[in-house]
């Protein structure tokens, strides 16, 4: 669980559109706007350097200093560049200390399952009830030593403390099947290339040593 939170000062923002975002990001500042519990959206710039290293985190919780008043922010929508290293917007909600939200948390999984088996991860996330202070990072879930044919619901994964599950009970997270062997999947090919009437030539060796047969057998014929 995370309860660490950035401060940081925000200003007012007062210019909008593409032209001012891009002033405002070439200024080393991101644009962002901060809204909920029934407030009217305000319009703020956060400070380049320091917002970039506190949203490398999800769900980052970050106290903002505006107007010089503190107040709590929950990191709700990150834009970023989808080439370069920038962050292009950012949507706040405004939450208060002991206030329970609604956010997608990442699955890690830990562990090897049993041999000669493949792990499938159905849901990369999951969406639960949290603290608005204390936001588990990431949600753990071990396949050690699982065999093929387990299956992992999001209801059967251990939540930390005070988190209470949100996505449906019944939503597969992990798979466990078995590995495939070369020889059953070169197999499995065959059987599609027939069926579809593909026919597979021999090997060039083969056919070569076929067209030297013929030869000897004409001259066995003769003697």
């Amino acid at each position: 669980m995370s309860s660490d939170n950035t401060t940081m000062a925000v200003e007012h923002r007062t210019q909008f559109g593409k032209g001012a975002a891009r002033k405002i990001r070439r200024d080393g500042k991101i644009p962002a706007v901060m809204y909920g519990h029934g407030t009217e959206p305000v319009h703020i710039t956060l400070p380049g350097h320091d917002a970039m290293l506190a949203l490398k985190h999800a769900n980052a919780v970050l106290t903002l200093v505006i107007d010089g008043e503190e107040q709590l922010a929950l990191a709700k929508d990150v834009q970023r560049d989808p080439i370069k290293p920038v962050i292009e917007h950012v949507d706040l909600v405004v939450i208060r200390k002991g206030e329970k939200v609604v956010v997608d948390v990442s699955v890690h999984l830990d562990g090897d399952s049993a041999p000669e088996t493949v792990v499938s991860l159905d849901n990369a996330t999951l969406q639960v009830q949290a603290d608005a202070t204390n936001i588990p990072e990431s949600i753990v879930v071990s396949v050690a030593g699982l065999g093929a044919g387990t299956q992992i619901l999001a209801g059967q994964v251990e939540l930390p403390s005070g988190v209470e599950l949100v996505t449906d009970a019944d939503a597969l997270v992990v798979n466990v099947t078995q590995m495939i062997s070369q020889e059953a999947m070169d197999a499995e090919l065959a059987e599609l290339d027939a069926e579809a009437g593909i026919a597979h030539e021999a090997p060039e060796g083969e056919a070569a040593v076929a067209g030297e047969a013929a030869p000897a057998a004409e001259a066995d014929a003769e003697a």
